[in-house]
């Protein structure tokens, strides 16, 4: 294993202790001993990068994670990012990432996806952009289906953190590899992918301990909780947009 990277995981892992999370993994035997493969993973909350490695490390792996470029512009966490060949991705122009990424699954790595592209504020899945299918499938490598379960308790979007001893369970269930054939059709296969998270969603859902009283925001409509719906979700994300449009053209 690489040095920074090695150093990272064994950081990040005492903090994870620290904290006190409790991690319940499932499935990690899916991940590939060898040879390239697209970890496609949900996302609710902002360290969803950080616990989905998890699961390869189990095996002996690491993951070069897609990320939004503004994160390697940060003084810290830039160096550190490029130091571990993670991929920047300008969603203004994402050609360059999305060869780079391909050319990496081609030498036999794994690379870590969000296809949803943002942190899910009703915590239920958004729409898939079909990347993580397309690379896969022009890399020839297979799609590793995985859901995080429980992150959002310690930081996600619209939601003060608990960093110090959020002491919560957070799930990671790898689903089983989905081969994309050559000649199949991307907007089929990444409806395909995203059915079968729905499936992986649900029953990790299902099976966390019951939240109550102010932990119900992190729950969704659908199974009782305050998040907003999707549908509401959808509309803060429309003025979301609107305002970082504003604030880019005000200069």
């Amino acid at each position: 294993m690489e040095p920074l990277y090695s150093g990272v995981i064994n950081f990040a892992l005492g903090v994870f202790a620290a904290q006190g999370l409790k991690f319940e993994r499932t499935g990690s035997e899916n991940i590939p001993r060898t040879g390239g493969a697209v970890i496609a993973m949900n996302h609710v909350g902002y360290f969803d990068f950080a616990y989905g490695g998890y699961p390869a490390h189990d095996v002996g792996r690491i993951v070069r994670f897609m990320a939004k470029k503004e994160v390697f512009d940060h003084r810290v966490m830039g160096p550190l990012m490029r130091g571990m060949k993670h991929i920047p991705v300008d969603r203004a122009a994402g050609a360059g990432a999305y060869q780079e990424a391909v050319a990496a699954l081609r030498r036999g790595e794994l690379i870590g996806v969000f296809p949803e592209t943002t942190i899910s504020r009703s915590f239920e899945l958004r729409d898939f952009k079909s990347g993580a299918v397309r690379m896969a499938q022009e890399a020839g490598v297979p799609v590793i289906p995985m859901i995080i379960w429980g992150s959002q308790r310690v930081w996600t979007k619209d939601h003060d953190k608990t960093l110090l001893r959020p002491k919560v369970p957070v799930t990671i269930t790898t689903g089983a590899p989905i081969d994309i054939p050559a000649d199949a059709d991307v907007d089929t296969e990444t409806a395909r992918l995203r059915t079968v998270m729905e499936g992986m969603l649900h029953e990790a859902q299902d099976s966390y301990e019951p939240l109550t009283g102010d932990d119900l925001k992190y729950l969704p409509a659908r199974l009782g909780g305050t998040a907003p719906t999707p549908e509401q979700a959808a509309e803060l994300e429309r003025v979301e947009a609107e305002r970082k449009a504003a604030k880019k053209a005000a200069g």
